[in-house]
């Protein structure tokens, strides 16, 4: 549990399933400050590559974000740089794994950090996604970088139709690849009580449209939100589900 200014605090839970895979490929985390209580980070990484390779790919990821994250200086640093310099440096870590292993390891991004200030930093890279909610409403959500977004996008299909389309797991973006990543960052100035932020993978929110997420996540605690959304969507993959993870955290009243 994480203080923020008075009258608040951060309440967060994290959950993770192999799914129908033999291997499982996604690393998750929520990390407080060392030094700063009223500041942490979660991240979420989809691994993709062979055995091992995605595995190491996310691996890395969340090594790199431990890293960057304990010799940050809440106050006098930029949150947006420290979350672009975690996006470089895990996508040159896992390049640099590649070549030692010879394996093609790749891994998507979606990291926010909350501040003392209230403020949320996020970043993403693939189509792992950010979600954040007032009460059970959708505020605002990362766009995957991904083939079918960008048919949405463009006006070629639906959000609906993208969900059932069978290159939906197409990226255009994502970390370990010959391209640098362009991650995406956003900026919410305040988060507010009764608001909530998941970041998951694709082999969670697949299954789920915004206002089911929303409903889970204001009615339960995170703990519980977690395992809702794990068992339910383990039930709607019908033993073909991906791995999937999920970070969750929540800002509440004191009582």
């Amino acid at each position: 549990m994480t203080r923020t200014p008075p009258g608040f605090r951060l309440s967060a839970a994290t959950g993770t399933h192999r799914g129908d895979r033999q291997y499982q490929q996604d690393q998750v985390e929520v990390i407080r400050h060392p030094h700063n209580s009223a500041c942490l980070l979660a991240v979420v990484a989809d691994g993709m590559g062979g055995k091992s390779g995605g595995r190491k790919a996310a691996d890395q990821v969340l090594l790199t974000s431990q890293q960057l994250f304990e010799r940050y200086v809440p106050g006098e640093e930029s949150a947006e740089d420290l979350l672009k310099q975690i996006l470089s440096e895990a996508h040159l870590m896992i390049k640099l794994t590649a070549l030692s292993a010879e394996e093609e390891p790749h891994s998507t991004l979606a990291a926010f950090m909350i501040g003392a200030d209230r403020r949320c930093h996020w970043i993403h890279a693939g189509d792992s996604r950010i979600y954040l909610f007032r009460g059970p409403n959708l505020v605002k959500r990362t766009l995957d970088h991904s083939f079918v977004q960008r048919l949405v996008d463009e006006g070629q299909i639906t959000e609906s139709e993208a969900a059932v389309h069978p290159q939906s797991n197409l990226l255009t973006g994502c970390l370990g690849t010959v391209q640098d990543p362009v991650g995406s960052s956003d900026c919410i100035e305040a988060i507010e009580e009764g608001d909530t932020l998941i970041c998951c993978s694709d082999g969670l929110w697949h299954y789920f449209t915004p206002s089911e997420l929303g409903t889970v996540l204001h009615s339960l605690p995170p703990r519980e939100a977690a395992e809702l959304l794990i068992s339910k969507a383990r039930q709607r993959a019908r033993s073909g589900g991906d791995n999937l993870s999920l970070a969750i955290v929540k800002m509440e009243a004191l009582t």
